[in-house]
């Protein structure tokens, strides 16, 4: 069976074409969009009209897409921008008269086990993991084994929120940084309490922050997922990238091995998450799943036909 997989984030927009045979997924091909739905939701409330219009234009973009490819199965999912924006409601009734598509607006706590799902489809662990998923506008942290989750909670700290918060300004200082991090740390010092009571054998991180690490890390000039999967990052090396990533400016960061131009000025946030996470539950690696909440939701929605 074809199926496709949308996730429309606070950054972008994802699309996973794969096919689900003999309750494996198969033939695997994702698409990225970076369509910021998010952009300042966090301080006005609402998506602009200038980010409906381009979300519902790769949205349908992506649909046709999955029709080209003969998709028997196209499922949607919006996540913490559209959940937390005033007018969410209103975007997803414009998509569906537009693209004719429901899309389903889940919670943190959905998106922690979609993510989950998918990390546990892509691997063999049997023994406590954390996952972590650092999107654009939250960030996931899921504690769980062979058996399911055990503690799951998501925080609005993500790069886009956190670098419309904190870092808007062209000539960010020292301060800037420093108030950052203390929010961050402030925000998930509970979260990372309840993390640190479970034996984690293995920390898996998800998400366009750590793939983009890891991408970097290995001077990526090509993404190519088989590389980026299972990749493993030590917590120095991620210091050694943010530290060089905060002496640059905008367009040197446009020119990095492995970091997509559009991310680029939100990047120094959320590696500055990983870092602040990775320090507090005392870890000195981090490993990097291909897999994540696209594959979550197939094999979510899958299991309930």
């Amino acid at each position: 069976m074809k199926i496709g997989a949308i996730d429309i984030g606070t950054n972008s927009m994802r699309l996973l074409l794969a096919e689900f045979r003999n309750n494996k997924i198969v033939n695997r091909k994702k698409f990225v969009n970076t369509t910021r739905i998010g952009k300042s939701v966090d301080k006005e409330g609402f998506i602009s009209n200038e980010a409906i219009k381009l979300n519902i234009d790769a949205l349908s973009n992506y649909i046709n897409i999955c029709e080209e490819n003969k998709c028997e199965k196209i499922f949607c999912i919006a996540t913490s921008a559209v959940r937390d924006a005033k007018n969410g409601q209103e975007f997803t009734k414009l998509a569906k008269e537009i693209c004719n598509i429901d899309i389903e607006v889940i919670s943190g706590e959905e998106e922690s086990e979609l993510g989950f799902m998918g990390v546990t489809h892509g691997s063999s662990e049997e023994e406590n993991i954390l996952v972590i998923d650092i999107g654009g506008g939250s960030t996931e942290f899921i504690v769980g084994d062979k058996n399911g989750i055990k503690f799951s909670k998501s925080e609005n700290i993500g790069a886009l929120r956190m670098t419309e918060k904190f870092l808007s300004s062209k000539l960010n200082n020292e301060s800037n940084y420093k108030e950052m991090e203390k929010f961050i740390e402030n925000t998930i010092f509970n979260t990372i309490n309840n993390i640190n009571k479970y034996d984690i054998k293995k920390v898996i991180g998800i998400g366009g922050t750590i793939t983009t690490v890891s991408a970097i890390n290995q001077q990526m000039e090509v993404y190519s997922m088989e590389k980026i999967h299972n990749s493993k990052i030590m917590h120095y090396e991620i210091k050694n990238i943010l530290q060089n990533l905060k002496k640059m400016t905008l367009n040197d960061k446009k020119r990095v091995k492995g970091l997509h131009e559009k991310r680029a000025d939100i990047i120094v946030a959320g590696v500055n998450i990983l870092d602040i996470i990775m320090k507090n539950i005392k870890k000195d690696i981090i490993f990097v799943s291909e897999y994540d909440n696209l594959e979550g939701l197939i094999c979510q929605k899958l299991k309930k036909m």
